[in-house]
Parts: C-alpha cells; sequence; structure tokens
C-alpha cells in the first residue's frame, strides 16, 4: 500500500466509522446495560453486589489492560484479523456464562474471555479510525462512538424484556450471538499506511518513549482517575432506584433516557471539538467536571423528576467527554504512534475500571445505601479534571490540534515534510 502524508480525513475512513459504531455498540453499549443482569446475578447466586460487581469490572479491566496486546497484534497483523478474533472470543464467553453455576464461572466467562476478546476489538478499532481522520478526527469519533449510546438505549430495556421472558441464560445465549457480529466489523477495517510511521520506530522505543513523555504520563493519569467512577451508574444506578422503591423496568428506562442524552452528547461534542478553537483537552476537562458533580448529585435526588433531569445531565456530559478524550491521544504522541499509545493508556486506566464498581459495591454493603457511593465517583471525575489542567497549551488560544508533537520526525528515505512555522512550534 502506498504511503499518506496525510490522513485522508475520508473515502474509506466513513466504513471504519461505521465497523467502530457497530463495534462500540456490542462492547460497551452491552458493558453500560449490565446492570441489569446485576440484579439477576445478586438473587441468583445469593452473593453480596460487592463481589457480584466484580463481573463487569474483571470485564472492564482485561479489555483495557488486554489492550496492548490487540495493539502490538495489530501492529504486526493489521487491525483485520485482530477484531475478528475477538469477536469470536466475546460470544464464546458469553455463551459459556448462560451455563454458569456459581461467580467463579461468570468471572471467568464474562470477565476473562468476553473482556479479552473486547481487548481485541475495542483498541485496533479506535486506533484504525484516528488514522484516518486528522481535521475532522473529533467528529468521526464523535459519530463511531454514538453507538455507545443508541445500543444503551436499546439494551437495557432489551434486556429487562428477555430477562422476564426467558431468564438471565436464555438472554445471555441471545447476547452471545449478537456479539458474533464484531466479526462482520472487523471485515471492515483497512490499514492504513502513513509516512510518518518509518519515523517512529518498532513497539519498543515506541513504549519507552511515550513512557518519558511527561505529558502523556499525566494524561494517562488523568484518565485513569476518571475511569474509576465514570461507569458506576451503569452498573448500580438500577440497584440504587430499586433501593429507592422503582419497580425494575421503569429503573432499567432511566438508564435509556441516559443513553438518549449520551447519544447527542457525544455528536455535539465531536462537533465542538473540531469547530471551537483551542485545545481539545479543554472541552475534556468542562465535560468531566460537570459528570462528577452530577454523580455527586445522585444520592441528593429523591423524586423521579430530579432523578431523570441529573440522568439527562450525566448522559450528555458522559458521553460528551468520550470522543474528545481518543482524540487528545494522537494530539499528544502523533498517529504513527496512536497504536501503542492508545494500547498503553487503555492498560493503564484499567486499573479505574477494576476497582470502580467493587469499591463502589463495598460502600453499599458497608453504608447500607448508595450515598456514599455515588458521591466517591463524582469525586474521582473531578480529581481527573484537575490533572487534565497540567497539559501542554492547556491556558494557550493555540489549537493543539494544528500541530504535531515536538519529538516526533516525519521523514522518509526521499521524503520531508517541513512543519509551518506560522503555527508557533518551529521545524522539528
Amino acid at each position: 500500500m502506498a504511503r499518506r502524508a496525510e490522513p485522508p480525513d475520508g473515502g474509506w475512513g466513513w466504513m471504519v466509522v461505521l465497523s467502530a459504531f457497530i463495534q462500540s455498540a456490542l462492547v460497551f453499549g452491552v458493558l453500560r446495560s449490565f446492570g441489569v443482569f446485576f440484579v439477576e446475578f445478586v438473587a441468583a447466586f445469593d452473593e453480596q453486589a460487592a463481589r457480584v460487581s466484580w463481573i463487569a469490572s474483571i470485564g472492564i479491566a482485561v479489555q483495557q489492560f488486554g489492550s496492548p496486546i490487540g495493539s502490538a497484534l495489530s501492529t504486526k497483523l493489521g487491525p483485520r484479523p485482530v477484531v475478528m478474533t475477538g469477536g469470536i472470543l466475546a460470544a464464546l464467553g458469553m455463551l459459556l456464562a448462560s451455563f454458569a453455576t456459581s461467580l467463579t464461572h461468570l468471572y471467568l466467562s464474562i470477565g476473562l474471555l468476553s473482556g479479552s476478546g473486547w481487548a481485541l476489538t475495542f483498541t485496533p478499532t479506535v486506533a484504525c479510525l484516528s488514522r484516518y481522520f486528522s481535521r475532522r478526527r473529533s467528529l468521526a469519533m464523535g459519530l463511531a462512538l454514538t453507538g455507545v449510546g443508541l445500543s444503551s438505549f436499546a439494551f437495557a430495556p432489551l434486556f429487562q424484556w428477555l430477562i422476564s421472558r426467558y431468564a438471565w441464560r436464555g438472554a445471555l445465549l441471545l447476547v452471545s450471538a449478537l456479539s458474533l457480529h464484531l466479526m462482520a466489523c472487523g471485515a471492515l477495517l483497512r490499514p492504513l499506511s502513513l509516512t510518518e510511521d518509518t519515523s517512529v520506530g518498532g513497539p519498543g522505543s515506541q513504549l519507552t518513549s511515550l513512557l518519558c513523555h511527561g505529558p502523556f504520563v499525566r494524561y494517562t493519569l488523568a484518565l485513569t482517575l476518571i475511569n474509576t467512577g465514570y461507569f458506576i451508574p451503569y452498573v448500580h444506578l438500577v440497584a440504587h432506584l430499586q433501593d429507592l422503591g422503582w419497580d425494575p423496568l421503569p429503573a432499567a428506562f432511566l438508564l435509556s433516557v441516559a443513553a438518549i442524552s449520551d447519544l447527542v452528547g457525544r455528536v455535539a461534542s465531536g462537533w465542538l471539538g473540531d469547530a471551537v478553537p483551542g485545545p481539545v483537552a479543554r472541552l475534556l476537562m468542562l465535560w468531566t467536571t460537570l459528570t462528577g458533580v452530577s454523580l455527586a448529585l445522585f444520592p441528593v435526588a429523591q423524586s423521579p423528576t430530579t432523578l431523570v433531569v441529573l440522568a439527562v445531565t450525566y448522559g450528555f456530559t458522559s458521553g460528551a467527554l468520550t470522543p474528545v478524550a481518543f482524540s487528545v491521544i494522537p494530539e499528544l504522541v502523533g498517529t504513527g504512534r496512536i497504536y501503542c499509545g492508545l494500547g498503553l493508556v487503555q492498560m493503564i486506566e484499567s486499573i479505574g475500571g477494576l476497582l470502580g464498581a467493587p469499591l463502589s459495591g463495598y460502600l453499599r454493603d458497608v453504608t447500607g445505601n448508595y450515598m456514599v457511593s455515588f458521591m466517591v465517583a463524582g469525586a474521582f471525575l473531578l480529581a481527573g479534571s484537575g490533572v487534565l489542567t497540567t497539559l501542554p497549551h492547556f491556558f494557550s488560544c493555540i489549537s493543539a490540534s494544528t500541530s504535531r508533537p515536538r519529538d516526533l520526525r516525519i521523514e522518509t528515505l526521499d521524503t520531508k515534510i517541513p512543519l509551518p512555522k506560522e503555527e508557533g512550534l518551529g521545524e522539528d
């Protein structure tokens, strides 16, 4: 494949957007709707909330901790076979989970096996998408990740209906069938070769340079803190509402309300990320702060109207932070290092995904309600917002999207692409 000097900002990239849209729905849409199964698992296995919470937490952690493996394999083999293999593993895990007789079986099937499949699908797809776009990267990312919002809107009541109709075992069988569609998503991914790829070195040298890159390390810390509290409503909001006396179906419907708002937030944030001057990290800090505040207010709300307003607010802001969070990474490390950079970020932030839901469940078991759980989750997001303010050019008027990392040389044997001086960075 001929090397391109710049991402095409379109073309086959829109098919990659479609692939990422469906793939995000089948990975994070399922994860976000898993709170419906949470109540069923507590009753079926007569276990405490903290122990059942480990199912989703292990799945999230394995998906993120295994991301460097998916990135490395994609660098060597291309994203297509890697994502297709991940689809098979994700479906197999859900299939085996339908035969579980203990929580340990669910830890291994959903947490470990499906989580491994998700690790091989999400990061390679997002990294491939980032390489196809530059000027419209935030918009493309926002459109791709709207799959999470649409599927969350559809899956929460759908899963609740499936459970009432076929019990939780039959519902998991159908989720397994849905997950097989990840193979079709992988088939749509076409590798893209850029001139920048020749100047970044192998995976080992990329890893070393990233770990010594201060802004990248601080950004990874911020995302880890954000990730600790981000998933709490999707795991425990249904249980919290049932503690307040809500029926299961209306409680699941409130998740769908948040999902609709999430969908709008992703598209709006993607458009703003490309249209508003200044660093994209500034928008990310705004959305993260608002998400943390809405999380902390959840336990204070008692009336249905107030809870719906908070669900809409949380859905919009939590959805809005996602596309810009992924758009910041290529601005920090360059498109040539996006596979390694995104995989490393996902691996480190898995610490937050692993500890967040069990910590929330433990606080609920100790206190008897979810008040402290939601307040602590909000505090983690506010802490992540504070770390984001330390990124380069955060308080400047220069848009990071128009610049490249200073430590990258974009050069081949026959071609050198100079960086324009008027953008304020000078030449490499």
